[in-house]
């Protein structure tokens, strides 16, 4: 002990803080992602609020990757494979370094996940703030709010002569005005909303812009809050426990979450020793259920992030569907969900609009839907909430690719016409590996006006703010000798989204056959890919690590 304290005070630490609660701050900071630019600024309010509570804070960080910059590269095989590392990484620091308590600071698609997977692996006093999200820019297209996807819709408008070069960058330049997580209910605002709804952030703060005062104040709190849960020994599985988890399925269902919080959920209830089998049956229960009360880009053309927020966010949403929620949660603040969303007040008011009631939904179809077919032996998985109502039962023709790249070319070269079914496969955990983000062609398809007549179908996965008929995570993957390997072009699909079914019309006999011929050969990978590959599971498993 006397050594350690030796080398903290080579950092000009004192004796009187080691009396205290060592706090450690893990944050994500970086120069690339727009949103952690500024958890630097986040982190020293959580230092600051740490102090006025008697702690001790000591701050490092963590990798984050961004799907945006990443994507239509070989960077998109890295997204999803970096959430463990996050997860790993955080373990090893905190462990370690004993620390008595650990704020996780972050905002976008695989840092959150893992941060919480961390935090449930840990069992220690843990809480979550985020760096908020982003506002949005000029009105674009149907005449919404641009984001930060905007300028890929802008590309294929283009290429199809609906707009001039010059109006392609000028939204380009437009539609990511402030720093923060994008603008839409994608992956990363999701998942800053699941941290809420488990009860690991502080009532309210999910959707808190970045670019708000509000934010600072969260963080102080965030700050103080975490000593008094080493105080009290509130630990994260205290936390987050199987009610809870149930709880914000429910909710991700209501507010239609990103597809990819699928995955996620079940990542981090398997670090509470869930099996994700399980987890996957409460998504299928829940998504039958569960209807749509809550309508952010893409499943509103009008409201995003920003307006989530005003419209009172998390406990607004918790308020609406308390009926169906499992009470006697513990949070954060040492009191249980309801008396969180129940004494929350928002100072903006309603919004109707936005969020609405369980008596009076947007869908009687929940915002996700866990689909299965002889495409889809296991699993898949599609987003109701941004799947419009004259595509949601969906059948064509089979247009095949093995792998993203092959299938931009051709939508870039306006070869996919309507009542095209795109098929992208090799591009699942094992297969791509790391399982990128399909987001470029389903944007392409959509600004080529080819998303309600058109539809596309992968191993791989989606961004939260992908929409026209799409289904993704099929499982098992085409690497893994899964149906989707076996479709050929011309075949004919179905996808029913109400019915949750993916059915490729071909017999078994005619499927045998092509697979008794098919053939796969893995690609030569090397350094970590290479390990992930051989160690992941398959999406419907959460692409856990075995």
């Amino acid at each position: 002990m006397l050594s350690c304290r030796t080398l903290y005070k080579a950092n000009g630490f004192t004796d009187d803080d080691f009396k205290r609660p060592v706090i450690g701050i893990c944050d994500s900071f970086s120069d690339i992602v727009p949103g952690h630019n500024n958890l630097r600024q986040i982190s020293q309010e959580v230092k600051n609020g740490i102090y006025r509570a008697g702690g001790t804070p000591v701050e490092f960080g963590c990798i984050a990757v961004c799907d945006g910059v990443c994507t239509t590269h070989e960077g998109a095989n890295y997204s999803l494979p970096s959430r463990d590392i996050v997860a790993d990484g955080i373990e090893i620091m905190a462990r370690a370094h004993k620390l008595d308590g650990l704020v996780l600071v972050g905002s976008c698609d695989k840092t959150v996940p893992g941060m919480l997977m961390a935090a449930a692996r840990l069992d220690i006093p843990s809480i979550f703030i985020a760096g908020g999200c982003m506002l949005g820019g000029p009105a674009f297209g149907e005449k919404r709010k641009s984001d930060s996807t905007s300028a890929q819709e802008a590309q294929g408008m283009y290429q199809t002569g609906k707009i001039s070069y010059e109006e392609l960058m000028n939204i380009s330049d437009a539609c990511c005005p402030t720093t923060g997580s994008c603008q839409h209910m994608a992956t990363a605002n999701s998942m800053c909303i699941i941290a809420e709804a488990l009860g690991m952030s502080i009532p309210g703060s999910a959707m808190i812009p970045a670019v708000y005062n509000e934010r600072l104040r969260a963080a102080f709190k965030t700050g103080e809050t975490i000593v008094e849960m080493v105080l009290k020994g509130l630990t994260a599985r205290d936390i987050i426990t199987p009610a809870s988890i149930r709880n914000t399925i429910k909710l991700m269902m209501a507010v239609g979450g990103s597809t990819n919080c699928i995955i996620h959920i079940c990542a981090i209830a398997h670090e509470i020793g869930l099996s994700t089998d399980q987890v996957m049956g409460w998504f299928e229960e829940y998504g039958q259920s569960v209807p749509l009360i809550a309508k952010i880009n893409p499943a509103s053309y009008e409201y995003d992030a920003e307006d989530f927020y005003k419209a009172g966010g998390v406990p607004a949403v918790q308020k609406e569907i308390d009926s169906i929620i499992e009470k006697g949660c513990m949070t954060v603040t040492g009191k249980m969900a309801e008396e969180n969303y129940n004494e929350y007040i928002n100072l903006y008011g309603k919004n109707e609009e936005v969020i609405t009631s369980l008596e009076k939904p947007f869908s009687t179809l929940a915002g996700l839907a866990v689909m299965h077919g002889n495409i889809a032996p296991d699993t898949a998985v599609a987003k109701p909430a941004a799947i419009s109502e004259e595509v949601r039962v969906f059948k064509g023709r089979a247009v095949c690719f093995d792998s993203e790249e092959a299938a931009n070319q051709a939508i870039e070269e306006q070869k996919i016409k309507a009542g095209d079914v795109v098929v992208i496969r090799y591009v699942g955990p094992k297969g791509a590996p790391g399982m990128p983000e399909m987001f470029k062609p389903m944007k392409l398809l959509y600004g080529q006006g080819l998303n309600k007549c058109t539809a596309l179908i992968t191993d791989g996965r989606f961004s939260g703010t992908n929409n026209g008929c799409f289904v993704g995570h099929i499982s098992p993957e085409a690497a893994a000798s899964g149906p989707i390997a076996l479709i050929e072009d011309g075949d004919e699909i179905t996808i029913d989204v109400i019915n949750r079914e993916l059915i490729l019309h071909v017999s078994d006999e005619e499927l045998a056959k092509r697979k008794d011929n098919w053939h796969y050969q893995p690609k030569e990978l090397t350094g970590y890919l290479k390990r992930y590959a051989r160690d992941v599971l398959s999406a419907d498993k959460g692409a856990i690590l075995k």
